[in-house]
């Protein structure tokens, strides 16, 4: 952990928080980490305590110093965050943006200067250290900022380089991702229910298949069309319960679900940018 860089951190959710349980441990060094909200000083107070970080009065007195700065506050707050800090922003600093639908280039035209921006999208695994995050980089964001967002991604979960117009799949594949998992499990939870299983011992069950499965996919070169058919003997209980899903149209579901919260992204990003504009 021998990265010196100094870190300010706008906005304190539970994304930042999850950024700074992973920074603190593989990044750098709490002393290293500022953090700035709009106003509730309670939060910060209770991330100071809890990880051992800085904390600033004001969003410019934590950019001030800064090397890296991240945005982490709500999307419909960046032009209010962004006028507040501009005039401090130097042209050499970083900034990380995990702001869903702001693209680079409105950070760039909202920083007033030509500044390396680097967008984000992890999702909220980042809590538990296991986020699929894709980042992108700006007109002005060189090999090595990307390299730097990358290795702070990389403190939680696994970090992917795409093209920027790439984001918005991106929100509807892994950003939104978790939700869909979980509502699995809530089907499968229910279905024990419906069966007769008592909830701990299905939870228990439900998630250890699933954390397996995850496993083996991730251990096996096979396509998962291969490993499931490994699992579906003729005329067994897997086959008897494929072909329900099938009959339900289950792909195609879940095909459906990623398009359209793929095409969300992209309405919710071009709403936000003509509300920037207009401001």
């Amino acid at each position: 952990m021998n990265n010196e860089r100094t870190i300010a951190l706008i906005g304190a959710g539970s994304m930042a928080e999850a950024l700074i349980a992973g920074m603190t441990k593989a990044f750098c060094h709490p002393a290293h980490i500022v953090v700035a909200n709009r106003q509730n000083r309670a939060r910060l107070e209770e991330l100071a305590r809890q990880y051992g970080v800085c904390t600033a009065g004001c969003a410019q007195e934590a950019v001030k110093q800064a090397d890296i700065v991240i945005l982490a506050m709500k999307p419909k707050d960046v032009v209010e965050a962004m006028n507040a800090i501009a005039p401090t922003l130097r042209a050499h600093q970083l900034i990380l943006s995990l702001l869903a639908g702001i693209t680079t280039e409105t950070i760039e035209r909202l920083a007033g200067r030509n500044i390396p921006v680097v967008r984000a999208m992890p999702n909220t695994s980042a809590a538990v250290g296991l986020s699929a995050t894709a980042i992108a980089g700006g007109r002005f964001a060189a090999k090595e900022h990307l390299e730097v967002a990358k290795q702070l991604f990389e403190t939680v979960g696994i970090v992917a380089v795409v093209p920027e117009k790439d984001l918005h799949a991106v929100t509807g594949l892994s950003g939104s991702g978790p939700a869909y998992v979980y509502y699995l499990v809530e089907a499968m939870e229910k279905a024990a229910a419906d069966i007769g299983l008592e909830r701990d011992v299905a939870k228990r069950l439900i998630l250890q298949t699933i954390i397996g499965a995850a496993e083996m996919l991730k251990a096996s070169d096979k396509h998962p069309s291969v490993l499931r058919r490994e699992v579906t003997s003729p005329g067994g209980t897997t086959e008897a319960g494929i072909g329900v899903l099938e009959q339900y149209r289950f792909q195609e579901a879940v095909i459906a679900c990623i398009r359209r919260a793929t095409a969300r992204s992209e309405e919710l990003g071009s709403a936000l940018l003509a509300a920037i504009a207009e401001a």
